[in-house]
């Protein structure tokens, strides 16, 4: 698993060096954890089967157990893609397998509200885009984020 941030540092303005991204770190373990767990389980479950009993299963019930399986790799894989790029260009914000490309200008806030889940980016049009990268439960990791994605907007 890669760090859930790589850069270098600002050159000590405080101010950090593009490109900078940021990713969650509690929902990736979560996932991985979980879903090895799944597949732990399920295997010892199938090998816990008595032979005539797994002869039983039918093509339809094994092409529903991989669709089943397939839409939580999926989902897995939507936690595990979240981040937020800051460019010279601007904030790329992907949320799973939506990705959002917002320039400089069109950003007026990001925030992080006691209670939220994540972080939440206020646009100029008065819309907001979830930042789901920067959870919560990250606590000072997503704290600092917010703050040096702050320092960049203030350029």
């Amino acid at each position: 698993m890669r760090a859930d941030s790589e850069h270098s540092s600002g050159g000590g303005s405080g101010e950090p060096s593009l490109p900078r991204t940021w990713r969650p770190v509690g929902v990736r373990v979560a996932a991985i954890f979980f879903g090895l767990t799944l597949a732990v389980v399920c295997t010892f479950a199938w090998l816990g089967l008595d032979q005539a009993v797994r002869d039983k299963f039918t093509p339809f019930q094994f092409a529903t157990m991989a669709v089943l399986a397939l839409g939580i790799l999926a989902g897995g894989h939507a936690l595990g893609r979240a981040r937020v790029e800051a460019r010279t260009e601007g904030l790329v914000v992907v949320n799973g397998y939506r990705k959002h490309t917002l320039a400089w200008e069109s950003i007026t806030k990001i925030s992080l509200p006691s209670g939220a889940p994540w972080a939440r980016l206020t646009l100029a049009d008065g819309s907001q885009v979830s930042v789901t990268a920067l959870q919560a439960t990250d606590g000072g990791r997503a704290t600092a984020a917010v703050r040096e994605i702050r320092t960049l907007l203030a350029r």
